[in-house]
Order: structure tokens, then sequence, then C-alpha cells
């Protein structure tokens, strides 16, 4: 065998053993089911996209969780490009579920967060259907078994995390459990993620209260135990994401573990994300490794943080643009009880960044989206 060709295939080997396949994500394209399908019959179960044997059987034995796990996959999609708008990486790629760029196929930090956000995400959206009656198959949470406290009492509809946890878990792991889902490296990758997500996610379970009294006194407060809102979970996902540990797939005796690839001398913490590949810098247009480029992205002239025009340009520069915003103003509330508001137009400077350098040596720049600002 010729050296060259050798070395080709060595490298698409590596390839194939370093890519996740993210087999466990890719029911996120439920997003794009129609509204038209009923799913009221079994046999709708195979018209859904991105689902594995596994979960078609789930979705056969618990039909009237469906809808509910589909809104779970746009809440996904919504909350993370929320959540990364600010940031080079801005999670656009997951719209396009179920085929993904390398970004979300390999085992990269940007996949530990989508795996971990969709863990919380689909066992969140659960544990509120029951709470809300949209589940036939659940009620609202036990109530606390510790006292409240003075003025306090139990009542309310409790967030049934119990259950929202065991039915979540069931259909977003089902695919990292089957025997063709990557390398083992990666099965334990995005395990370990997904519940670090359902860890978060519980530890958002807090107390809330609704007051009682005469003329608004709050002499009693009634108090059930609710989950924060998944934008919330998110952002404490984002922190574990900006600190993810890389890790590299080490034997440990008799087995193979997942351990700290700069630190080795301790095992992997249940409460950080981990990733194996490192990601791009996501500055320049690249698909081979995932990358949209930041070109032609809206920055902030006037922030030190990630979205700022000088990190989220990379340097390259930015350019001006006017734009109209049309607002409320000149509201007048009117007794007894309505507002009145005009429309009021403006125009205001945004920022955009600057045109990347490709092959040829020349410049890009969609110059339809920009106006001259008059000096």
């Amino acid at each position: 065998m010729k050296p060259s060709l050798r070395f080709f295939l060595a490298g698409f080997l590596l390839l194939i053993l370093q890519t996740g396949l993210c087999y466990g994500i890719k029911w996120i394209a439920l997003s794009k089911t129609p509204l038209a399908l009923a799913l009221n019959q079994t046999q709708h179960c195979k018209q859904l996209e991105g689902l594995v044997v596994s979960q078609v059987q789930l979705c056969r034995s618990n039909l009237e969780l469906m809808q509910t796990i589909i809104q779970a996959a746009r809440e996904v999609i919504k909350t993370c490009r929320k959540t990364f708008s600010d940031m080079r990486w801005n999670c656009s790629s997951i719209e396009l579920a179920p085929n993904y760029l390398l970004d979300l196929e390999r085992g990269t930090r940007e996949s530990a967060f989508v795996y971990a956000l969709s863990a919380a995400a689909i066992s969140h959206t659960i544990a509120r259907a029951c709470t809300t009656g949209d589940l036939p198959g659940c009620s609202c949470g036990p109530i606390p078994g510790e006292t409240p406290g003075p003025g306090y009492r139990w009542g309310g509809c409790a967030d049934n995390l119990n259950y929202g946890l065991i039915m979540g878990s069931k259909f977003s792991d089902a695919p990292m459990k089957m025997k063709k889902s990557g390398s083992q490296a990666n099965k334990l990758m995005h395990l370990h993620n997904s519940e670090v997500g359902r860890q978060v996610l519980k530890a958002s379970l807090e107390m809330k209260c609704k007051c009682h009294g005469v003329s608004g006194s709050c002499s009693i407060k009634t108090c059930w135990k609710g989950l924060q809102e998944l934008r919330d979970i998110a952002l404490d996902l984002k922190t574990k994401y900006l600190s993810a540990t890389k890790v590299v797939h080490r034997p440990m005796g008799t087995r193979k573990y997942l351990v700290p690839k700069d630190i080795d001398i301790r095992p992997v913490k249940e409460t950080e994300l981990i990733y194996l590949q490192s990601s791009p810098d996501f500055c320049m247009k690249n698909e081979k490794v995932g990358s949209h480029g930041t070109q032609d992205r809206q920055c902030n002239k006037t922030s030190n943080g990630s979205d700022s025009c000088d990190l989220m340009c990379c340097g390259r520069g930015y350019n001006p643009y006017m734009d109209k915003v049309v607002e409320r103003c000149h509201c007048k509330y009117h007794w007894c009880c309505y507002v009145t508001c005009k429309k009021c137009e403006r125009t205001v400077e945004r920022y955009v960044c600057d045109f990347e350098l490709i092959a040829e040596g020349k410049y890009v720049l969609d110059l339809s989206r920009l106006e001259k600002i008059q000096p």
C-alpha cells in the first residue's frame, strides 16, 4: 500500500472514531414537526424526524407525551440561540437538525452544551406539562415533607420534577444506549454531559409563594416547589461551557475512563461539562470544522464583553449602518383602565463585522445591509 494511501485511510479512520455521530441530539429535529400532524395514532411515530428505533418505540408506548417532547425540541433551539447570541459561536447550526455540522457532530464543548441543555429541557418541559394538566399520566409534584415555616403553608401545584427526569432521560438517553452510537468515549461523554444538564435542572427547583390576606397584607403565603425558567438553567450551563474540561479516554486498571487531558491525576467531576475535541475560534467561515464565521454579525461598539466589536469581529474591523426602529411613544393612561400610544420611528446606528479575506485575496462584504453615514 502506498504511503499516501495509508496516511489517508488512517486519517479517515481517526475521523470516524472521533466523530460522535450525535445520535443523542438528532431528536431536536422534532421542532420541524408540522402542526397538522395530529400524533393520535402509533403509526404517526414513524413520520417523526430524527428518532432512533428505541425512541420510536417510546413514542408508540407514550403517545400522549410526544407533543410535549416536540415543544421541548423547540425550546432547546430557541434557548440555545438566545443564550449564545452574544458570542462568536451563536448556536445557529442547531437549526440544521438532524443534519448537523462538525461543531455539533464532533465531541466539542459546543456539543457538550447542547447535550446538557437538551437533557434539561426535555425533563423541564415534561415536569411543567404535568403541572398544567397537559399530560394524563402525571399530576402535580409531591408536597415536601419539611415544614415551610411560620406564615407559610404548602399548596398550589408543584412542578413534577421526578416524573420529568424519569421520562425525559428515557427519551434523550436512548440513542446513546444503542450499540451503533459512535465510540465508547463519545457515549460516555454525551451521557455525562446529559446528566450534568439534569443536575442543573434539579438544582433549579426552588420554593415559590403567593400572598394571601386582607387588603394585600400577605399574612399567609401559599408555597410550592417550582423550577426556574429554562433560560436561567441555560445561563448556568453556559458558565459550565466556558470552563469545560477537555478529556481523553485512558485505561485505568482493566477499564478505560474519561479523565482530564491536562490534569489526569483526578477523575472527571460530576458537575463539569467535558469535551474530547477542541473547537476552532469561529472567526472565519469553514464548513469543514462547522464554523459559520462572524462576517456580517452584529456587534456592540461600547461593550467589553464577548459581543464587543473587537472580540466578535476577531480584529477584522466593523462597519456602521443605519437602522430604522419603530417603537411605542407618547403613551397616555385613560381612566379606567387602558393605555393608548403612538408609534414613533427613529434611526439608530448599528455595527456589523467586516468582510473576510478569502483564498484569492479578495474581500467579501454584503453592501446591501449597509447605508452610508453622513459625517
